[in-house]
């Protein structure tokens, strides 16, 4: 007789120790990033409802840049549910751990709107990027004064920050994609 536990005990612990690091490094880097971007877009919409200038591009970009940060808080309910899936396969009742297919169901959900996130959000990024080269390329060369109108077509800082607030939004739905790539692969060992 032996006191090694058995290998299916083993490798059960070892793939809810993954789903608990890999959960919760998800959840806070796409927690992170989201709330970031999010405070970054409200400043930006606040700072141009008063006005009406701008590039009318940016609109259809930040609509889609919207949409990508909707989808990231499904990624990030969807890494806190790979940490409770996680805690319920390390557990010692056995009634309580979920099935395989459940578990892969699960997975296969976060990829999917990781995924379908990064893409809304990239449509978006090209839109806002397209509408900041216009807006740059308006600009006639050489000017030297402007007038209060011609100031509104400059790119203006705000604008700058929505680039980075998208390049935020991506990462973070980048991470979720990560996140359960590498949970699939685990499991599928």
């Amino acid at each position: 007789m032996t006191d090694r536990p058995d290998t299916q005990s083993s490798s059960r612990w070892a793939i809810a120790k993954a789903f608990r690091l890999v959960g919760w490094i998800s959840f806070w880097t796409q927690l992170v990033l989201g709330v970031v971007a999010t405070g970054i877009f409200l400043v930006f919409r606040i700072q141009r409802s008063g006005t009406q200038a701008g590039n009318p591009g940016a609109g259809f970009g930040i609509f889609f840049a919207a949409l990508g940060l909707l989808t990231l808080a499904g990624g990030v309910f969807l890494a806190f549910r790979y940490t409770r899936i996680g805690k319920q396969l390390a557990s010692s009742n056995g009634s309580n751990h979920p099935r395989r297919m459940e578990t892969l169901q699960v997975i296969r959900l976060g990829l999917m709107i990781n995924l379908v996130g990064m893409l809304l959000t990239l449509f978006g990024a090209q839109a806002i990027s397209g509408s900041l080269l216009l807006k740059a390329l308006s600009v006639p060369q050489g000017a030297v004064g402007f007038s209060p109108e011609q100031l509104s077509r400059l790119v203006q800082p705000i604008d700058v920050l929505v680039v980075q607030a998208n390049i935020n939004t991506v990462t973070a739905h980048f991470a979720g994609v990560v996140g359960s790539l590498w949970l699939f692969n685990r499991i599928q060992k």
